[in-house]
């Protein structure tokens, strides 16, 4: 069967507003709403952002891609990966799609990365993983508002070793011009105090670049642990930069989520 050229949105409506005026307007909100921290770091090389829907997760989103503001013009691609929530993935799937789309218009994948990452035997191309992930998805219209002009290398990551998710992202490292996204929540539907508690130890474990033990801590553990095995590699220093759960920002308190985002820089960074 054909792939098609473009991959639509999946869970514009209902994750975050589908039409675009609305949209644009509330991520602008939400960017502006951020509270940045100080003093400003310098460009982050990885983000960590949560990706519920935007009223429970956004604020928490917002602080990170807000800090890529001043350095828009610098970033040029957008390696993204996240964990597969409907479909079993061993590996890292990549898509056959040419571009990505979101109510805000389109925004084209690099295939040349593509090409090569599928060089690796954990990498595969496997759309149906691609079609209705949400966790890739909600990263796309901040990304979309707050840079200038990019292309994006997306990966739904299933059953992977840290090791096998750092080697992709060896290979795409490159300089400035590229970034590396991370899309997890923390736990899940836990009461609001027991989820402090565990949250507060996974941030912890992550500020020190301790690998996580399982997906009870993050959905996306294994993606953030491949990039803690990078980031020993590189040097890079993580930076709390929100924590809280969707008892903090739309949910009631007895069963929440928990959400963190982080920016990683040179550990020379302050």
């Amino acid at each position: 069967m054909e792939v098609p050229s473009t991959r639509p949105p999946a869970v514009a409506g209902m994750f975050y507003p589908g039409e675009p005026n609305v949209l644009a307007n509330s991520v602008v909100e939400m960017l502006e709403d951020a509270v940045l921290p100080a003093p400003i770091i310098s460009q982050p090389k990885a983000i960590i952002v949560p990706h519920a829907g935007y009223i429970y997760s956004g604020p928490i989103a917002a602080s990170a891609f807000a800090l890529l503001a001043p350095y828009a013009a610098n970033i040029r691609r957008v390696i993204l990966l996240g964990p597969c929530h409907r479909v079993a993935v061993r590996g890292l799937a990549v898509p056959g799609a040419r571009h990505f789309a979101t109510p805000l218009g389109e925004i084209p994948i690099d295939q040349g990365a593509i090409a090569a990452a599928l060089e690796l035997p954990q990498v595969i191309r496997h759309d149906a993983a691609h079609a209705q992930e949400h966790s890739l998805e909600v990263q796309l219209p901040f990304l979309q508002r707050v840079l200038e002009d990019f292309s994006l290398v997306p990966f739904v990551v299933g059953y992977a070793t840290p090791d096998e998710v750092a080697e992709v992202l060896e290979l795409l490292w490159g300089g400035p011009e590229t970034l590396i996204v991370i899309s997890s929540d923390l736990s899940h539907y836990h009461s609001y105090l027991d989820a402090q508690r565990r949250d507060h130890h996974t941030a912890n474990d992550i500020a020190h670049l301790r690998l996580l033990l399982d997906h009870e801590q993050a959905c996306g553990a294994t993606p953030i642990n491949g990039l803690i095995e990078a980031a020993h590699r590189h040097g890079l220093k993580p930076r709390l930069l929100d924590l809280r759960n969707s008892g903090d920002t739309a949910g009631d308190k007895s069963r929440v989520v928990g959400y963190a985002s982080f920016a990683f820089t040179e550990a020379s960074d302050g």
